[in-house]
């Protein structure tokens, strides 16, 4: 542990120096052999990191700024990609994103919406409101079937197909399962307490759904994170929209694509991607 904090302070030190020489006159050529010497093996996230552990002990962001144009030459990128998110689940409207944002609306459904209404003495009102949100979760369906209609395909296309066949059958027994639910739930008076019975049966089905998110984040999405190109993901994320989404706005998902220079000509070409030129 206290290697990694010297490191993180030698880093920090070397940032310090190489704003300061920046700040003495000294070019961005000048200085971006001694910044690559130091950095070019750490990531941009890291770096950013450091920028902020300065600015927090009180450097102007000004002199931060300064470092901008090396980063630039150091990662052959632009000023505004070095400080961006890197990791598809943090950008907006990368189908990653936007797959995790509905599992957070399904997950804040369950916990804020369903569960407390299983606690609640019976009366007309908890009968209705139960049946409302049972409607919006078996919205699912929608989450569902981008998943299988256009990121299944893509995985089995580069090999993979297993998961997609287990994890599809899978899907099909909670769609199931939440529809017998809400059967169970419109058939009950609402005037008698809910039976042990019918509050298992909502809960079994809220097991399942979060078992789901957690295979989904956990299994699926790394596993195509690694195995899908931008190309292929900025496909999915053209297509999506038709398909619609789940307990989100459509206007709510950003239009990401990904960049000409992430993808081959040929998948540029199939996503109508513009060369750059």
């Amino acid at each position: 542990m206290s290697e990694l904090i010297n490191n993180s302070r030698q880093r920090r030190d070397q940032l310090k120096a190489l704003i300061q020489q920046l700040h003495d006159g000294k070019t961005v050529d000048e200085v971006r052999g001694e910044f690559e010497a130091h950095f070019g093996h750490v990531s941009a996230a890291e770096i950013s990191k450091l920028e902020q552990e300065l600015v927090s002990e009180g450097m102007p962001v000004t002199e931060i700024q300064r470092l901008c144009d090396v980063h630039a030459a150091v990662f052959k990128g632009s000023i505004e990609e070095i400080h961006q998110p890197s990791e598809p689940a943090e950008i907006p409207g990368h189908p990653i994103q936007v797959f995790q944002r509905e599992n957070r609306h399904l997950e804040r459904l369950m916990a804020k919406e369903i569960e407390p209404l299983l606690a609640k003495p019976a009366e007309g009102a908890v009968k209705d409101r139960l049946l409302d949100a049972l409607d919006k979760l078996l919205s699912i369906d929608t989450h569902y079937s981008r998943k299988e209609n256009l990121l299944f395909p893509y995985l089995e296309k580069n090999g993979v197909t297993a998961p997609p066949k287990v994890m599809w059958g899978v899907d099909d027994e909670i769609r199931a399962q939440i529809k017998a639910v809400r059967q169970a739930v419109a058939a009950w008076s609402g005037q008698q307490e809910m039976t042990d019975a019918l509050r298992s049966q909502v809960q079994d089905a809220m097991v399942r759904v979060r078992e789901m998110i957690f295979k989904e984040e956990n299994i699926l999405l790394p596993l195509a994170q690694e195995t899908l190109s931008e190309a292929e993901w900025g496909r999915i994320a053209q297509e999506s929209s038709d398909i619609g989404y789940c307990l989100i706005k459509p206007e709510s998902v950003y239009p990401w694509r990904p960049k000409a220079t992430d993808a081959t000509p040929d998948e540029n070409a199939a996503s109508g991607a513009m060369p750059e030129g």
